[in-house]
């Protein structure tokens, strides 16, 4: 067996630049970007980058919308021993120049949809920082396309494994974002991995739909894992599920990753019994929960192996994996079972080690776990153990047969008279209703109980759900005291860029001005 030459990210351009140079690595909205020009565009990049004095470890920012671009950016980025920071695009203006700052980002990358966003930002930043607009001209950013044309040649710098390489900001659901350190090593780990996991293992001639963010891990990972295989990227700068759904067919999607959020919404698309899903060979999903019902639907429509990865942005995205072959009976609520040289236990508050069937906190230890939060010292030692235990803050438990379940986020668990409930696996039960898009489960105050379990429904279109119905069908598959004793419907669940539901958001009003101890 050959020695594989991909084991660094910035392996990916330099190999394949070399081995596959005509082939397309990224065809985004009728433009195709070979490996040789994603090999050489990069080296373009780090050459500008270096001459303006970006150092090893310096952080670079990136503003936009997704694009060819994005890639060179990143690659260019490695090269030089820099270390991008992608924003979510969808932050407001304090929150994107809370980022900004924290980084330090020494140049700052924004494409024309977010022109508006970053002038104020770039007003009140008061480090040096170069902007470079992409995909378009501003009166006042300096141009990508020109920089990037005209570069000098890079001066060659050996990456080491420390180096971080991606700082990938946390969404902040609760408090200011935190921006994870991804370093070479975890993603060297990464890259050694994929061949072992299912969902990650593509061929050579695979293409593979990018639809995930490029600020979340789900993005970038599903983006790494195609071209270091060789394969070719499908990317979709925004989520439209008819677009989408006619790209399988036109474009030949062998692979794709998808939170919950869309597969439900493809779903419910006009046109999707006729979709041409031949070519597909993968589902993988995850960043969310997702019912029992929505699950069953998607493997029969989709007519493929369905995939569920189960990690955070803290541990590269990796933990566990729920293969095509697990997904049967109680295992469909499953996150699966740990990747290879992965450690994964519950534990208690104390760091012991929960025996199965035992309730506690999903904890991930290996090399893939970060190497902490960017100038959050505390916060990191709060979600890394001195041991190297990694705290995720989902509450779960392990069975006899060394699979994993998700109850819920800690801080989301409900307490109703003396007793635990987990939103999750109320969310499961009323899914699959009648009448009945999707749903949210909250606490809300009780004088009696403490919290009462409260449901926030989105009705399918049309429908005008009973909302006594809707307690009585989670009754018929959950213990009484689980089932919600009250709904309430809205038009849509807020959510943030991975599809987690916002229950933050839904619990404020009936909080306002009581005392909750959880964000």
């Amino acid at each position: 067996m050959t020695e594989d030459p991909i084991r660094l990210l910035i392996d990916i351009a330099r190999a394949h630049g070399r081995t596959r140079g005509d082939r397309v690595a990224v065809s985004f909205e009728g433009r195709d970007l070979t490996y040789a020009e994603l090999d050489r565009r990069s080296d373009q990049v780090a050459g500008f980058l270096q001459a303006m004095g970006v150092k090893p470890g310096d952080r670079v920012a990136w503003l936009g919308r997704p694009s060819e671009a994005w890639y060179e950016i990143f690659f260019g980025v490695a090269k030089a021993r820099a270390c991008l920071a992608p924003i979510n695009a969808r932050l407001a203006v304090p929150e994107i120049a809370f980022i900004v700052k924290d980084s330090g980002a020494s140049v700052f990358f924004v494409s024309p949809e977010f022109f508006a966003a970053a002038e104020p930002v770039v007003q009140h930043i008061h480090h040096p920082m170069r902007v470079i607009a992409v995909g378009g001209e501003h009166p006042s950013f300096e141009s990508y396309a020109a920089l990037r044309d005209t570069a000098p040649a890079p001066t060659l710098v050996e990456p080491q494994a420390e180096d971080d390489v991606l700082q990938l900001y946390t969404s902040g659901t609760t408090g200011l974002p935190k921006g994870v350190r991804l370093t070479n090593a975890n993603y060297s780990a990464f890259l050694q991995l994929r061949h072992l996991v299912e969902g990650f293992s593509y061929d050579a001639d695979d293409t593979v739909l990018i639809l995930m963010p490029l600020f979340h891990v789900a993005g970038t990972n599903i983006s790494f894992a195609g071209l270091a295989s060789g394969g070719r990227l499908v990317l979709q700068a925004e989520f439209a599920p008819a677009t989408v759904l006619q790209a399988f067919g036109a474009e030949r999607i062998n692979h794709v990753f998808l939170a919950p959020v869309m597969i439900n919404a493809l779903l419910q698309t006009p046109g999707v019994e006729d979709a041409d899903f031949s070519s597909l060979k993968t589902v993988s999903y995850g960043a969310s929960p997702i019912s029992e019902a929505v699950l069953a639907k998607a493997t029969q429509t989709f007519g493929c192996g369905f995939i569920q990865f189960y990690g955070m942005t803290e541990t590269t995205g990796a933990g566990t994996t729920l293969a095509p072959a697990d997904h049967r009976g109680e295992l469909l609520r499953s996150c699966g079972r740990p990747w290879p040289t992965l450690e994964t236990r519950i534990a208690d508050e104390a760091g012991n080690t929960l025996p199965a069937g035992e309730i506690g906190e999903i904890e991930i230890r290996g090399p893939i776990v970060m190497a902490g939060y960017w100038n959050r010292p505390d916060a990191t030692a709060e979600t890394i153990r001195p041991d190297g235990w990694l705290r995720t803050g989902d509450a779960g438990y392990m069975d006899e047969g060394g699979f994993f379940f998700v109850h819920d986020r800690v801080k989301d668990m409900i307490v109703s008279g003396g007793e635990n409930v987990y939103p999750a696996e109320v969310e499961n039960a009323i899914l699959g209703c009648p009448g009945v898009a999707d749903a949210a489960v909250i606490g809300v105050p009780d004088d009696k109980w403490g919290e009462a379990v409260k449901a926030i429904v989105v009705p399918a279109a049309g429908a005008s759900p009973d909302p006594a119905a809707i307690i009585a069908w989670a009754r018929q598959r959950i213990a009484a005291y689980k089932a919600p004793k009250s709904v309430d419907f809205i038009d849509a669940l807020p959510r943030n860029p991975s599809g987690k539901v916002l229950r933050r958001e839904l619990r404020k009003p009936y909080w306002e001005g009581r005392d909750r101890k959880v964000g």
